[in-house]
């Protein structure tokens, strides 16, 4: 297992010409920019200020990196939607998102978070259709979950995850709440595998004959 509440920020990048070398293992985040994928990286992590959040949405402009150790980083790209910025601005960001989720050889996993009361709009099913065309595992992370019910939570996520065996491909579904704290623990075994976690494992030596 990774410590992810070890996390730390790296840099900030415009676009991937930018970013730490291409090696090593990157999980990112990506969704709307009222999905609250800020506040799930500072859950995640523990750290209440290692994602900036902020009450307008659209306010992480750059392709921001955390590093967790051992070449494994995790990715908050720039969100897409309902940004109330100039249309110049929307397509710079859709411009180096695009880029990255295209060209950057070390991503393993995609995490697309969704307000769970408002989730498969068009964009993020483009989002995922483009990542099961590359073989790119996903994991639909459906935000604020506390919004619901127990009851009503449950079901909307069975319903999403009949919506996903649609995409024909790595898509899984779990529901989170920042407030509540809930889906921390699957969505730490979802990155774990990403990131080969096992790998940093020591091996446990065999006991050596006299």
């Amino acid at each position: 297992m990774i410590n992810y509440t070890k996390a730390s920020f790296l840099t900030s990048a415009p676009d991937i010409r930018r970013l730490p070398i291409d090696s090593g293992y990157e999980v990112a985040f990506a969704g709307r920019s009222n999905a609250g994928k800020s506040s799930a990286l500072n859950t995640l992590t523990d750290q209440t200020g290692l994602a900036r959040t902020s009450k307008t949405p659209g306010r992480t402009q750059l392709i921001n990196v955390f590093d967790v150790g051992n070449e494994r980083r995790l990715i908050d790209l720039p969100g897409y939607g309902f940004a109330k910025v100039p249309l110049a601005m929307k397509l710079k960001w859709q411009k180096s998102l695009t880029e990255y989720l295209q060209k950057r050889n070390c991503l393993k996993g995609l995490i697309v978070l969704m307000d769970i009361r408002h989730p498969m709009k068009d964009l993020d099913k483009d989002l995922i259709h483009w990542a099961v065309e590359v073989d790119l595992p996903v994991l639909a992370l459906l935000t604020k979950a506390d919004k619901y019910k127990s009851g009503k939570r449950k079901s909307e996520l069975l319903r999403i995850k009949e919506m996903a065996k649609e995409f024909n491909g790595d898509v899984s579904v779990e529901t989170f709440s920042s407030l509540k704290k809930l889906g921390i623990p699957q969505l730490s075994k979802k990155l774990d595998i990403w990131f080969d976690a096992e790998e940093l494992i020591p091996p446990v030596p065999e006991d050596s004959e006299l």
